[in-house]
């Protein structure tokens, strides 16, 4: 079983009497986030060290619960103790400390009496020394036992401190903290503004995370410059995925009156907010929007592509375009179910509409399919010739 441990005992810098822990953090509190990355790595329990409770920790304690995994606070390392697994291990998170997905998986992944350090002693990224050439980091992965060996010393000792320092004379093992880690945000922040702007690196990384040619080049931009102003504002995930849903149907019902290109921008329009809103939602913790989102623009790459075909065979009275609307369409599906790795330029329904677009405005429809026919070919033959290579 893994337990996690966020402390959430220092305040805020410039704000007496506010917790670090319950800054603001991408529309949510820090702790919230931190909670999220830790349940996300497959944490069941949370203990969350305190000092005090403030009303409004208390209020994002309550949050955290109805996640789905079991709440405690702990005021010293014998509530711990009292609450922790006896055979499990403890994923530990620095107080204040920022970071992202991958690094918290990484370290849930290391054994028992693992530190994550940092030769820099920068401030941003250094928690404490823990020898001569390195800076515990924020994160850690320990064995019960090391709460025991705190519980020995006196109570008056810093939890969070004493117990960086017993694992460190148990031989702790150390795990260098990557530079792309550093790049997307990584550090232990105390002050508001300057936790502003790392949440920002965070969001960043998120989006860049995606692999696809389709959110590199097209939605990653675009989401990197409005989603700072929906996470300013904290506009709910579920409202952007809804402007997203609202303009989606629009442009669906404008093919046959306004023309193929200008429903097609409207459409891609409506992905780039769904987009938007699913980063907002995996960001928050919010899974099952997030995952919405994702669904959303696959669903609407294939309504626009085959509503703009169907329109299209129409309007020349030809079903040209509409067949090769279906083949571009059944190609694209068939190789998204192959099982085993996608490549980044495989065809996808978001890509196909992204595609189709310039060529709807543009007056050539039927090329513009007849592209997203060859593209899902190939991509589906590729995916099978891989398969066939794997078996």
């Amino acid at each position: 079983m893994r337990t996690g441990l966020i402390f959430a005992t220092e305040e805020a810098e410039r704000q007496p009497g506010v917790l670090a822990a319950t800054l603001p953090f991408g529309g949510m509190t820090l702790i919230e986030y931190q909670a999220r990355l830790l349940i996300g790595a497959g944490v069941t329990q949370l203990l969350v060290a305190v000092a005090r409770v403030t009303p409004t920790l208390a209020a994002a304690i309550n949050r955290i619960g109805r996640r789905g995994a079991s709440v405690d606070l702990v005021r010293s390392a014998e509530e711990a103790v009292a609450r922790a697994h006896p055979l499990g291990t403890i994923l530990a998170l620095a107080d204040g400390l920022v970071t992202t997905d991958a690094v918290v998986a990484a370290m849930a992944l290391e054994p028992a009496d693992t530190l994550l350090v940092t030769p820099d002693d920068d401030a941003a990224t250094a928690v404490e020394r823990v020898d001569a050439g390195h800076c515990w980091a924020g994160v850690a992965t320990l064995s019960v036992d090391r709460l025991h060996d705190v519980v020995r010393l006196p109570r008056e000792y810093d939890f969070q401190s004493t117990l960086l320092r017993v694992a460190t004379q148990a031989g702790a093992g150390h795990v260098l903290l990557p530079a792309r880690a550093i790049r997307a945000g990584h550090g232990v922040e105390r002050d508001a503004a300057t936790l502003e702007v790392r949440s920002r690196d965070v969001l960043a990384s998120l989006a860049e995370a995606r692999s696809g040619w389709i959110d590199r080049y097209c939605f990653t931009p675009l989401t990197r410059l409005i989603l700072p102003l929906f996470v300013r504002r904290r506009v709910p995930a579920v409202g952007v995925l809804g402007a997203g849903a609202a303009i989606a149907l629009g442009g669906l019902a404008a093919i046959p009156w306004w023309g193929a290109g200008p429903a097609g921008v409207v459409m891609v329009v409506a992905m780039v907010l769904l987009s938007a809103g699913s980063l907002l939602g995996w960001l928050r913790g919010e899974d099952a929007q997030a995952r919405i989102g994702e669904q959303g623009i696959a669903v609407l790459g294939v309504l626009g592509v085959l509503g703009i075909a169907g329109v299209q065979a129409s309007s020349v009275g030809s079903g040209t375009a509409a067949v090769l609307g279906l083949a571009g369409m059944a190609a694209t599906l068939i190789g998204g179910r192959v099982p085993g790795p996608v490549a980044p330029w495989a065809a996808s329904p978001a890509i196909a509409l992204v595609l189709l677009a310039p060529f709807a405005l543009g007056g050539v429809t039927t090329i513009g399919l007849a592209l997203i026919a060859l593209h899902g070919a190939v991509s589906l033959t590729m995916a099978i010739e891989t398969l066939r290579r794997r078996v």
